[in-house]
């Protein structure tokens, strides 16, 4: 798999977890320990595509020079 193919994946599981976590926002009877974990599952998808994308820009910078 590609960096940009795995950059597309984790940002589609990312947008697919906002998408649960606003439906159980919504909810009458959230469960805030599942709402807990879900978020901390999004928080990590989004660190690990930030880590990737500053990979990525290191690595263009150093074939720059």
């Amino acid at each position: 798999m590609s960096i940009e193919a795995r950059v597309r994946e984790l940002d589609h599981r990312h947008q697919s977890l906002k998408s649960i976590i606003a439906r159980e926002e919504r909810s009458p009877s959230v469960d805030s320990l599942y709402l807990k974990e879900l978020k901390r599952k999004k928080l990590k998808l989004k660190e690990e595509i930030e880590r990737i994308k500053t990979l990525q820009r290191q690595d263009a910078l150093e074939t720059v020079q």
